[in-house]
């Protein structure tokens, strides 16, 4: 086997959530490229329809479009039940829905705090665990990937986001919390921090673009695109004594 093979994912069911846009739809790209059978789920269908179309246009292969509100317990198990009924199992899920909104703690009502941690955190939570109990129940392991943010590490300016950076940072350790207790069932876990990509929810915030460049080293934001070799390495077995992770790709935005 070369090294190449290593990243293949042939065979392989993936599901990617908060795959209408942004990371998750290149992700799903990207892992139907590598071989795998991918299921995208979002809340909007007809955005699920459209990546569908745009990705079997590319001649990559089909994916299974799943309408899904992840922040529901009911609707995140039969998403995962749906993965698994129309593939026959799942081995990787991608749980990379999030939201963001701009808003001083100060003034922020709760529940605006709340809405975000619900999706951030607890979408995240409930897409794993169903994904897990499946994995577990299949017994061949399985990998989870959870999207997380550089601001889990940092705190963002000159833009007030706490309640993001908060549920980001919860994101970090309950990866982390994940892998250690997933680990006797051979389920890996690790997550990704993007740092500031220009994805379909940073473009409208086009006033905050020149403040955060001359921050980043690389000099420029990046694109969605830069992320997804990171997700296939993950996902693969080229990665397969990883787990417990955190990977910042921010163009060198935390290391000063």
């Amino acid at each position: 086997m070369s090294v190449l093979d290593l990243f293949r994912l042939d065979g392989k069911k993936a599901l990617v959530t908060g795959a209408s846009s942004g990371i998750g739809k290149r992700v799903a790209l990207a892992y139907t490229q590598a071989g795998a059978q991918v299921a995208i789920a979002a809340r909007n269908h007809e955005a699920l329809d459209a990546v569908a179309r745009e990705i079997a246009a590319t001649g990559a292969g089909e994916v299974l479009p799943i309408s899904c509100d992840v922040t529901q317990p009911e609707q995140a198990a039969q998403m995962v039940d749906q993965v698994t009924g129309e593939f026959g199992g799942i081995d990787i899920a991608v749980c990379n829905a999030g939201i963001v909104t701009l808003n001083g703690l100060l003034d922020m009502p709760l529940e605006e705090f709340q809405s975000v941690q619900n999706t951030n955190v607890n979408g995240v939570f409930l897409t794993a665990q169903a994904a897990a109990r499946a994995m577990v129940r299949q017994g061949r392991g399985g990998v989870v990937i959870t999207t997380a943010s550089m601001s889990g590490h940092v705190v963002n300016t000159p833009q007030q986001e706490g309640h993001y950076c908060a549920s980001k940072a919860a994101v970090i350790q309950l990866t982390k919390a994940m892998a250690v207790e997933f680990a006797t069932h051979k389920i890996r876990v690790n997550s990704v921090s993007p740092g500031y990509v220009l994805t379909e929810l940073v473009e409208p915030y086009t006033e905050y673009h020149a403040l955060w460049k001359p921050k980043i080293p690389l000099g420029r934001l990046g694109r969605p695109d830069e992320l997804t070799g990171l997700y296939v390495f993950l996902a693969s077995e080229a990665s397969s004594y990883m787990t417990g992770s955190d990977i910042i790709i921010d163009g060198g935005y935390t290391c000063l």
